[in-house]
């Protein structure tokens, strides 16, 4: 007895503590209410910390967007000539640029004067009163005819794939004067004023001009040989904005590093990382948004400021749309993403929609794979590994989707829906693969198995 108890002393030891009596349901509510408020207390900062790295995101997401644009089209001499190329092509700037130049061919020949002096030779030849008034008379037909004769031809250059061709020679070899345009500095292709931005037209005209000497039209060949430009924009804010481009210039590299890298903190640095990761993608596309919104008032704004006088209303929205069109793709592209994100982040929650949701594709893709094992396609060692390692499995296809994006030159939201297309199909894939191993299923680890009574 004495040993029995002596033992038992020994095997509980001094130091071990001794259960106390059990805590009644006063007790055990106390301590459930201590242990959340210290679980509270302890997350809190976490919280805090997510949340300004969260707000900061949000903030700098926008300015990320339009900065890598600036860097793309500043640095980048393809992507440059991708943007303007089609400048050429639109009918209301090919009409512009037609009416401009054949203003300026007609206006070089002074058919007032060529009638007057014809009119007065057949005056001195003794030609008849009527011949000579209807010599004076021909001025505005022969202004009209000629007006539309310089119009038809110079339509035909400007129309031609030629046009097109050299407009994209000239704008590539002319990607220089851009950048300068964007530092402030001045350039003969494009220049800036101290409030306005004027297209030269210069790098076209000869072509033109050529042509026109060509078909017959001598006084083509006076055209001075002085820049032509058209107006396309004009503020009292250009120099702020020409320091606007270069800071984001600057930052146009390594300002997407950091929005990528706070909302990872954010995401890290919260107590539930699932929820944080759904409200930092929604947050992100709401300003995605704003930015598309803030596009569209940028637009307007830009066409009250070009005087009609100097640029029709369409071919200054077509000008607009077409330099921008990028942006848009790319706030689109990233729009898109933050949808994806945030649903796949909602897929992995405890909601009804989502759990419903998993158990439809757990059940379509078991039920492939064991039909598969059925008829003699059992994937064996290969699936159970696979059915082992499925979180591994998942977490690489996702990066790898992620991985594709990111090195994917300029995406765009149908390369984002091909690329999710892609990943749903490999995790497709996998899980009928793992499920034709035709391994019977296991009771979970732990549980105890049922025995009959008697």
């Amino acid at each position: 007895m004495d040993s029995s108890g002596g033992s038992s002393s020994a095997s509980e030891g001094p130091d071990r503590p001794v259960a106390g009596p059990p805590l009644n349901a006063a007790e055990r509510d106390e301590y459930e209410r201590l242990r959340k408020a210290a679980s509270v207390r302890h997350r809190g900062p976490r919280y805090a910390a997510a949340s300004v790295l969260m707000l900061l995101a949000f903030l700098l997401a926008p300015s990320a967007v339009v900065a890598a644009w600036v860097d793309s089209e500043v640095s980048d001499t393809d992507r440059y000539v991708q943007t303007v190329a089609p400048i050429a092509k639109e009918p209301s700037v090919q009409s512009t640029v037609t009416d401009r130049l054949t203003k300026r061919v007609v206006d070089t020949i002074d058919v007032a004067a060529i009638t007057s002096a014809t009119a007065k030779a057949l005056k001195q030849q003794g030609a008849p009163p009527q011949v000579v008034q209807g010599a004076e008379a021909l001025t505005g037909p022969l202004t009209s005819a000629l007006n539309s004769a310089v119009h038809d031809i110079v339509h035909k250059v400007v129309a031609s794939d030629q046009f097109a061709e050299v407009w994209d020679e000239a704008n590539r070899r002319a990607h220089a004067a851009v950048v300068e345009v964007l530092t402030g500095d001045d350039s003969s292709a494009i220049q800036a004023g101290d409030d306005s931005v004027d297209l030269n037209l210069g790098t076209v005209i000869d072509d033109v001009k050529q042509t026109l000497v060509g078909a017959g039209f001598d006084q083509a060949a006076k055209i001075p040989d002085v820049d032509k430009t058209i107006h396309l924009f004009q503020t009292d804010k250009l120099n702020e904005a020409q320091d606007a481009m270069r800071l984001l210039d600057i930052i146009g590299t390594w300002l997407p590093v950091v929005v990528l890298v706070l909302a990872a903190l954010a995401v890290w640095s919260a107590p539930a990382h699932r929820v944080a990761l759904m409200a930092t993608a929604i947050g992100v596309g709401v300003m995605m948004i704003a930015l598309l919104i803030g596009l569209a008032v940028m637009r307007q704004v830009y066409l009250d400021s070009v005087p009609t006088t100097a640029l029709p209303q369409g071919t200054a929205a077509e000008i607009y749309d077409t330099f921008i069109r990028f942006l848009r793709n790319s706030t689109r592209t990233v729009l898109v993403i933050a949808v994806i994100t945030a649903l796949a982040a909602y897929l992995y929650g405890p909601g009804r929609g989502a759990r419903w949701v998993r158990s439809a594709a757990a059940g379509g893709t078991g039920a492939t794979g064991r039909a598969m094992a059925r008829h003699g396609l059992s994937t064996g060692a290969a699936g159970r590994w696979l059915d082992t390692h499925s979180k591994w499995t998942t977490g690489i296809a996702i990066a790898g989707g992620a991985l594709a994006l990111m090195l994917w030159n300029y995406p765009t939201p149908g390369a984002v829906a091909f690329v999710l297309g892609i990943v749903v199909l490999v995790l497709a894939l996998l899980g009928i693969l793992a499920t034709a191993s035709g391994t019977p299923e296991h009771p979970a680890a732990g549980a105890r198995p049922v025995t009959r009574p008697g």
